[in-house]
């Protein structure tokens, strides 16, 4: 008797001891960005074809998408947090602040051995606080200049290869009635991207490599913001919008639209150029002094919130979200990177997608921002609210990041 009792306590909660398992409906509350610029390439369609599938296979668990713009989702996601309404799963810019506090399942919680094993290591390492994966790699992406041929041609110019280059281009397209001869997007959307370029191309970062401190300030960061103020923002070089009030998107717009010489882009561009008849040319973005730095590399990540408790319904969908087939539908859906070794040998060796192979290529030696970095979620918002400051005429572009590297420090102080 004793035995039965216990089995039964045991398996209750599944069985009900004597009847059949109990149905437990889970709807999973899924918060998601968008990657499309209208409603036919909206990223909702490919989450709902996803959710759909899924479903087909998993009676009793329900996906449930909230889709939100680049610009706002990661503060929309925080605001949930703190109201005690956090998401399931989140696929947002940054995870390592909601590692620290305890939210987020571990990656080992939620997949299986393979799933979590196929992933680029150099992703796997970068989702990682203290060790532990937590930011599981969603999508990724490298950045290159992009320039337009025929502006260039009309100009009679050719590919940059040294700072120098880039400005005696963007005068020459200038000369030429070119409208933006050099986009320089330092609004709210991506100015941290669009930064990071820049000090690596001038030599120097977001961090120190001998201790992973932050160097946001130093001379040689500052040497970079310098140039451009003064001799492509300062020049008129930039176009009619100031930098500060410029977004990627608008700039993307305007360069596929045919009134942008040059800017730095991703491989959607590339794609979205395509469709309007811009002939592209892209090259790395080229050093001070002509060597190029490494490319920017981009990850957006996903991860799962353990506030509701669905620890084994997450880790379902998310080891069905990671087959290749999803993968690669996603990512050649906007021209993007796969974050699996598997999915990227198959887009390699794609001939539909040999565009992208520079930017496959250019990815495990690409530089990632600090994920790992608690306080990167608050440095990333400084220099989106700060950063287009440096280059407008008169300011101080030492005293700008000055004012970030402050943040950071505080950042760093409190974690």
């Amino acid at each position: 008797m004793a035995a039965v009792v216990a089995v039964c306590g045991l398996t209750a909660a599944l069985a009900g001891c004597g009847g059949t398992p109990a149905a437990r409906d889970v709807t999973l509350k899924v918060v998601a960005a968008e990657y499309g610029t209208n409603a036919d390439d909206s990223s909702r369609n490919y989450w709902e074809s996803l959710a759909s599938s899924f479903e087909a296979d998993n009676p009793g668990i329900k996906i449930q998408v909230s889709i939100r713009p680049w610009k706002t989702i990661d503060t929309d996601v925080a605001r949930m947090v703190e109201e005690g309404k956090a998401p399931d799963i989140a696929q947002i810019g940054s995870y390592a602040h909601y590692a620290k506090d305890g939210r987020l399942y571990a990656a080992d919680d939620l997949l299986s051995i393979p799933t979590q094993s196929n992933f680029l290591d150099q992703l796997s390492e970068a989702g990682e606080v203290n060790r532990i994966q937590y930011g599981m790699p969603f999508v990724a992406s490298t950045r290159l200049l992009f320039y337009n041929k025929d502006l260039f041609e009309s100009a009679g110019v050719s590919a940059p290869k040294d700072w120098d280059d880039i400005k005696a281009d963007a005068e020459a397209l200038k000369a030429d009635g070119v409208t933006t001869p050099f986009a320089l997007p330092l609004g709210t959307e991506e100015a941290q991207g669009e930064t990071l370029m820049w000090l690596l191309s001038g030599g120097g970062g977001y961090t120190d490599n001998a201790d992973g401190s932050y160097s946001i300030d130093s001379p040689t960061n500052v040497k970079t913001f310098t140039w451009l103020q003064k001799d492509l923002v300062g020049a008129g070089l930039t176009g009619p919008v100031p930098p500060k009030e410029l977004d990627r998107a608008t700039a993307f717009k305007a360069f596929t639209s045919g009134q942008v010489g040059m800017l730095n882009g991703h491989p959607t561009l590339m794609k979205d150029a395509a469709k309007r008849g811009v002939k592209v040319g892209m090259v790395p973005l080229p050093g001070a002094d002509g060597k190029a730095a490494p490319s920017v590399g981009v990850a957006d990540w996903i991860m799962g919130f353990k506030q509701n408790g669905h620890r084994e319904e997450i880790g379902k969908f998310l080891n069905f979200s990671y087959e290749d087939k999803n993968v690669l539908s996603f990512a050649g859906q906007y021209d993007l990177l796969p974050v699996t070794y598997s999915a990227n040998e198959t887009m390699l060796a794609d001939p539909e997608h040999k565009d992208l192979r520079t930017f496959l290529t250019a990815l495990p030696d690409s530089e990632l921002f600090p994920y790992g970095k608690d306080s990167w979620s608050r440095v990333s918002e400084s220099f989106k609210k700060n950063i287009g400051k440096a280059v407008e005429r008169g300011a101080s572009p030492q005293a700008v990041l000055g004012q970030v590297a402050r943040d950071a420090s505080a950042a760093e102080a409190s974690e």
